[in-house]
């Protein structure tokens, strides 16, 4: 078993520990850049806080990303397209949302990946308000480890509509700004972290949960008073707060 391989078994198991509740039974996947065109992705119906090296398929990432061009298909297309992207014949089924990982490791060029639905950041986006309360800043910690933008998604049908939606939403937010973003919201359905490591998955999984528990606790005090624009690019832009993001990143820990 390679150290990527290790290395994302360990992170898998912790944005899956139910003390955490980012992910329950089989929900969230995962992937990590295996570097030579390749990547290891959550198999289908395994479940990240007891996954191990069993519960991940490698996939040509070149081959799961031209599916996406073809507008003719259906889902047993998918299925077989799926099937045939995958570096080993015996390994598992990878799930649809495998076109989420590919896209973000080949597309917005990060290593690692992790999709989660913590109870926090769906009691917002399955609100009436959705996406709208992370759109501005409430503490600088959440701009340092999320960054000062996030890429949002209307709900859409999982699957291959919702994974062109999100190759839409993720161009869109690379043309705009000129970077990758840090964090990924999809209205009723969850969050993307995508990092240079893993380490930095993790801080992005907890820190979004910590911004949506101080939103949730904020309306219970009138609503949150949100920093302005320039006090937020200012936090993003800050020396020491760049110093401080390095050093959050160095190790993965509990």
């Amino acid at each position: 078993m390679d150290n990527k391989l290790t290395e994302l078994i360990e992170l898998s198991q912790k944005l899956g520990d139910p003390f955490l509740s980012l992910a329950i039974l089989g929900e969230g996947n995962t992937s990590a850049d295996i570097g030579d065109g390749t990547f290891w992705v959550k198999a289908s119906g395994s479940q990240l806080s007891t996954i191990n090296e069993n519960g991940f398929s490698r996939l040509y990432g070149e081959k799961v990303l031209d599916l996406l061009d073809n507008p003719t298909l259906d889902d047993t297309g998918v299925a077989e397209g799926l099937k045939n992207a995958l570096f080993d014949k015996k390994m598992r089924k990878s799930s649809v949302e495998t076109f989420l990982h590919a896209m973000c490791i080949f597309e917005c060029k990060v290593k690692w990946v992790g999709h989660t639905h913590p109870i926090s950041v769906m009691s917002i986006l399955c609100s009436k308000e959705g996406v709208k309360p992370f759109q501005k800043h409430i503490y600088p910690d959440e701009i340092v480890v999320c960054g000062e933008q996030i890429a949002v998604v209307p709900y859409i049908d999982p699957g291959l509509p919702l994974a062109r939606a999100v190759r839409e939403a993720l161009h869109r937010f690379m043309d705009t700004y000129g970077h990758s973003p840090k964090l990924l919201l999809m209205e009723n359905h969850g969050m993307v972290a995508l990092g240079q490591q893993a380490k930095d998955v993790m801080n992005i999984s907890l820190m979004a949960d910590k911004w949506a528990r101080t939103i949730l606790g904020a309306y219970t005090m009138g609503g949150p008073k949100n920093l302005t624009d320039d006090q937020a690019r200012r936090i993003e832009t800050r020396p020491d707060e760049e110093y401080r993001r390095k050093q959050i990143s160095r190790k993965l820990e509990a």
